[in-house]
C-alpha cells in the first residue's frame, strides 16, 4: 500500500490528465481509488476529482495540478 492515493472516477478525462501528470512529474507509486465505489468517498471527493492525497499527513492537491505542482506537492 502506497502513501499516495488519487481519487478519481469512472470515465473521468480530467483523471486521465491526471494520470498523465503523475507520470510526467515521476510521481512514486500511488494507489487509485475510485469515489464511485463509496457513499463517503462520492460526498467527500465527488466534485474534486481528481484529487491527489498523501495520507501520511492528509495533504491533498485538488486539481488542476501540473508535473510542477505534483513535484512541489510530493517534496513537502
Amino acid at each position: 500500500m502506497s502513501d499516495l492515493i488519487l481519487y478519481q472516477r469512472d470515465y473521468c478525462h480530467l483523471c486521465d490528465l491526471a494520470l498523465a501528470v503523475m507520470a510526467e512529474a515521476r510521481a512514486p507509486e500511488f494507489d487509485s481509488e475510485w469515489v464511485d465505489d463509496s457513499a463517503e468517498l462520492e460526498q467527500r471527493y465527488g466534485t474534486r476529482v481528481p484529487v491527489l492525497r498523501d495520507t501520511r499527513d492528509g495533504r491533498e492537491l485538488d486539481w488542476p495540478f501540473d508535473a510542477a505542482a505534483v513535484r512541489r506537492f510530493l517534496a513537502k
